[in-house]
C-alpha cells in the first residue's frame, strides 16, 4: 500500500492535473469566436480527409457546416469527460468517500461548466449556451461512470 508521503504526492499530483485541465478548459474558452472557429474547422477538415481515404471520394457527400457543429459538440463532450475522470480520481486519492466522491466530482463538473459557459460572455463572438452546459454534463457523468466501471475500490 501507500506509504504516507507517496499518498500526499498522489493526492497533490491528481489535484494538480484536475486544475491544469481546468485551466486548459479556460484557455479554449477564452479564444475568440474566430480563433475558435478556425481550430474547429482544421479539426472537421482532418476529419474529412481521413474519411476520404476510407471512403470512396464519390459516396462521400458531407455538409461541412454540420459536421462541424458535431464536431464542437463532441469535443465538449470529451472534455469534460476527461474532467469528471481526473475530479472522482482526485476526490477518491482524496479518501473521499465513493459516493460523495462521485457526488461531489459531479457537482464540481457541472458548476465548472456553468461558469465556463459565462466566462464567454466577456469573449469576443462568444456567447453562454445552456445546451453546452447539459452537453458538459453528460460527458461528466459519463466519464465519472467510465472511472467507476474500471476503478472498483
Amino acid at each position: 500500500m501507500y506509504t504516507i508521503g507517496k499518498k500526499r504526492i498522489f493526492v497533490l499530483v491528481s489535484w494538480t492535473v484536475v486544475f491544469i485541465w481546468m485551466a486548459v478548459i479556460f484557455l479554449f474558452s477564452a479564444q475568440p469566436a474566430h480563433e475558435s472557429d478556425g481550430l474547429s474547422k482544421s479539426v472537421t477538415l482532418f476529419v474529412i480527409q481521413l474519411a476520404k481515404r476510407v471512403m470512396p471520394l464519390d459516396e462521400l457527400t458531407v455538409d461541412i457546416a454540420t459536421l462541424n457543429h458535431l464536431i464542437r459538440k463532441v469535443a465538449h463532450f470529451a472534455i469534460y469527460l476527461v474532467l469528471g475522470v481526473l475530479t472522482v480520481n482526485a476526490l477518491r486519492a482524496s479518501s473521499v468517500s465513493t459516493f460523495k466522491a462521485v457526488a461531489w466530482a459531479l457537482a464540481i463538473c457541472i458548476v465548472y461548466a456553468a461558469t465556463d459557459e459565462i466566462h464567454q460572455m466577456f469573449v469576443p463572438g462568444r456567447g453562454a449556451q445552456v445546451k453546452d452546459v447539459l452537453i458538459d454534463s453528460v460527458g461528466a457523468v459519463v466519464g465519472i461512470g467510465v472511472y467507476r466501471s474500471i476503478i472498483r475500490d
